[in-house]
């Protein structure tokens, strides 16, 4: 059994994407977040013979989430941070059965699918962690073989250096590390402009939820 999880959180104005306040206002970023969010979920669909899970917060979005994914499984958030949280969900499905388990962020709507087939594709023989790098020195996915709890729980979120910590720790214990191809989360201005752009250049079928919620505002000011 493969698993492939979303970290993701119900969209409200004022708590979700709130960097992107301004150029857009909260209710346009909480819009925006859940055009991400199904463009994701379709990514998701789109990789085959894997189990499909959405990790959510609060715990009592369960019902929104049901009601958005009703294929998906579904995983309450559980720990004090980001990194204790991504634990608990893999170890929660490594200890009982997954061969291989990935999880991944929903900030990128435009991550080419291939990545994602990569990433379970390279977790073999040796491999025993995949990592996507994210421009901003983080990373938006991690694949396991196998339970890693210092990688997640020892490693500081949020800042330039996560995925260079994560690596040289894997390291330390003798894991063998694969990285597939960079990608770019959507979380400030510049991102949202890169996005922006890439639509604009893409075919009509890329990120459709995300491109039709932007096709209704007027351009950044």
């Amino acid at each position: 059994m493969n698993v492939l999880i979303v970290v993701a959180k119900q969209p409200a104005p004022g708590q979700t994407k709130t960097r992107l306040v301004p150029p857009l206002s909260f209710e346009q970023a909480a819009a925006l977040y859940e055009a991400f969010l199904r463009d994701t979920l379709d990514l998701m669909r789109a990789v085959p013979d894997v189990q499909r899970v959405i990790a959510y917060l609060p715990h009592a979005a369960r019902d929104y989430f049901a009601q958005l994914a009703p294929d998906f499984g579904r995983l309450p958030q559980t720990g004090n941070d980001l990194g204790a949280r991504l634990d608990d969900v893999l170890t929660h499905y490594l200890k009982r059965g997954a061969e291989r388990a990935v999880i991944m962020n929903s900030d990128g709507p435009t991550l080419p699918i291939e990545y994602l087939r990569q990433a379970f594709a390279r977790l073999i023989d040796l491999e025993d962690v995949v990592l996507g790098p994210s421009d901003d020195g983080g990373y938006y996915l991690i694949g396991l073989r196998k339970p890693a709890p210092r990688l997640l729980r020892e490693v500081r979120m949020s800042t330039p250096h996560v995925l260079i910590d994560t690596v040289q720790l894997a390291q330390a214990e003798n894991r063998h590390v694969n990285l597939l191809p960079p990608w770019y989360d959507v979380d400030d201005r510049f991102s949202l402009e890169r996005l922006i752009a890439e639509l604009h250049t893409s075919a009509a079928a890329v990120a459709p939820y995300t491109r039709s919620v932007l096709e209704r505002w007027p351009p950044l000011g």
